[in-house]
């Protein structure tokens, strides 16, 4: 089987078993009273979501990794992959579970998630070295190669963490992480299969997959939310995607719309914090444009069309 087709094959199967598996779990789910909570500060818009079946990521990381392992042509760059998926997605089912089922609002404390995130990010430099990864740091567009020494895997660790995050704040439309995620897997099977990684070809196939077949009932109106689980997996797995193929500094253009809603928070905080006064009417930046007057499913097709543009930006460092 040539790498092209372990790729297809790969998205394929993925699709398949979201697509199925998903419309079983959203009834489910349902009975177990595992839905939604909305945050009384957010739009009202979004008042109507209260109750939505939630922890729907728990079927992306089974479908990504399902075929993921069944095509993989490396078992062990594939299992970094998925147990980085998997820690970062326990990591998050915590929080959805604190959150939803025992009902407390603030989920898991901001100290335990970092701690969290960082042991995970532990495991990602670890396994990086074992596969031979090396501790050098492409600089995008320039060709230039920077040797980071032990400090490159303090750098893998907070390339975890901020993008774990970054893709957590960013789940918060309907289909808006799932879409872009689609955009930036395809990406990364490019860059996989030019770089000759390819079981993280596949696995970035099967990723984007899983998150297309997800995207088909976390489309507006959405019948079921990733929730923390899903976001905090997805970002744990992009960073590792990132650093198997030598491209953590290009992840910052990819994933370009990841960074422009964490620049919003941090704007915002920072702002408030010294004038009094706010530069976004909300962050993250989709909320901002929400109460704009731009409806929920614009504010998504225009932040997929910008995702897309930076996906292929970043196409063009390779």
């Amino acid at each position: 089987m040539n790498e092209i087709a372990g790729v297809a094959l790969a998205f394929v199967v993925s699709l398949v078993v979201v697509l199925v598996i998903t419309p079983i779990c959203i009834p489910l789910l349902q009975r177990l009273k595992v839905g939604q909570e909305v945050r009384d500060d957010g739009p009202r818009t979004h008042l109507k979501k209260q109750g939505t079946a939630t922890m729907g990521g728990v079927v992306i990381i089974l479908g990504a990794g399902i075929a993921g392992f069944i095509f993989t042509s490396d078992v062990y760059e594939t299992s970094l992959l998925f147990i980085i998926m998997l820690g970062c997605g326990l990591l998050g089912l915590w929080d959805d579970f604190l959150k939803v089922v025992l009902r407390r609002p603030l989920g898991l404390r901001a100290r335990a998630k970092v701690i969290g995130q960082l042991l995970v990010g532990i495991i990602l430099a670890w396994g990086s070295s074992m596969l031979g990864r090396g501790t050098l740091i492409a600089v995008p567009y320039t060709g230039i190669e920077l040797e980071a020494g032990f400090l490159y895997y303090i750098f893998v660790v907070l390339v975890l963490v901020a993008t774990a995050n970054a893709v957590n704040l960013t789940d918060g439309l309907d289909g808006l992480a799932s879409g872009l995620m689609v955009i930036i897997s395809a990406a990364f099977v490019l860059i996989a299969l030019l770089t000759g990684h390819y079981a993280v070809a596949v696995f970035a196939g099967a990723l984007g997959g899983a998150c297309l077949g997800f995207l088909r009932y976390n489309y507006h109106p959405a019948r079921i939310f990733m929730g923390d689980t899903g976001s905090l997996a997805l970002g744990g797995v992009l960073a590792a995607l990132a650093v198997l193929t030598g491209t953590e500094l290009l992840l910052m253009i990819l994933g370009g719309v990841f960074v422009l809603e964490v620049l919003s928070v941090i704007i915002q905080v920072i702002s408030f914090q010294l004038t009094g006064k706010r530069v976004f009417k909300m962050s993250p930046l989709h909320h901002h444009f929400e109460l704009s007057g731009w409806a929920e499913v614009k504010v998504v097709h225009v932040f997929w069309l910008i995702g897309l543009c930076f996906a292929i930006l970043g196409l063009l460092a390779i």
